[in-house]
């Protein structure tokens, strides 16, 4: 790819790709990703969910040694944590952050009360998810996400590469046009592990106290903090 990246041009940087081939654009949109940016430039802001074990296995095969953080809020359950021990040993030259809040969950509960992701979940995933991702990507130009179009309607129209107005770089999200159903086929048949959680209906996993198992239908994000109407945990809104 010879497009260069200027203030507005994002969009056009995306229709460069075409999605014909096996991985839908994602190996194409990989390769421009680390050919663009140098490894201080960009980095992989990884969930460990299922859309991030192919990520991850597309990166290794581009960047083995790329930079990867993972938003360890203290409140994962513990099969997410040990998918990442699993994949640590899959990809033992992948640099993989675990980037934890400046307060611990004890300083959060005297700051502002216990259980904070009950009575104001915005809040909590603002300390601990949001404020760490802005000061992982400060001196960042790039970042990778795993959001697929098909995931919820609030992700519907994302692009290869979009402008990130909220962390203000550039987001990259190279599984855009994937299915569920694409995503679990490249998982089988690289035989990668994955959070076990997905074998009990969870689509989407984040916080044990904020995620639930969800019935078939419906969007992969239903799960995520259920009846309070809360969809995102804000990364991906402005």
């Amino acid at each position: 790819m010879t497009v260069q990246i200027t203030y507005g041009n994002w969009h056009q940087i995306s229709e460069t790709f075409h999605h014909g081939d096996d991985t839908k654009g994602a190996s194409s949109v990989m390769n421009w990703a680390y050919s663009t940016y140098s490894m201080d430039e960009i980095v992989y802001a990884s969930s460990f969910g299922a859309e991030a074990i192919v990520l991850l296995d597309l990166i290794q095969q581009v960047k083995p040694d790329a930079h990867i953080v993972f938003l360890d809020t203290g409140l994962h359950f513990p099969e997410t944590y040990a998918v990442i021990d699993r994949i640590e040993a899959r990809f033992p030259t992948l640099r993989i952050e675990r980037k934890q809040s400046a307060l611990s969950l004890d300083e959060q509960a005297a700051q502002f009360g216990s259980d904070l992701w009950l009575h104001n979940p915005n809040q909590c995933c603002n300390i601990r998810k949001v404020i760490p991702l802005q000061e992982a990507l400060a001196l960042k130009k790039a970042w990778i996400s795993g959001l697929r179009r098909e995931q919820s309607p609030t992700r519907a129209n994302t692009e290869f590469i979009n402008q990130d107005h909220k962390f203000r770089n550039v987001k990259i999200c190279p599984l855009i046009h994937w299915t569920w159903e694409d995503v679990w086929t490249y998982i089988r048949e690289r035989g990668l592990p994955y959070n076990t959680l997905h074998d009990h209906h969870y689509p989407s996993i984040g916080c044990s106290p904020c995620t639930q198992p969800v019935g078939t239908g419906g969007d992969s994000r239903e799960g995520r903090w259920m009846g309070s109407g809360k969809t995102e945990c804000g990364l991906h809104i402005r």
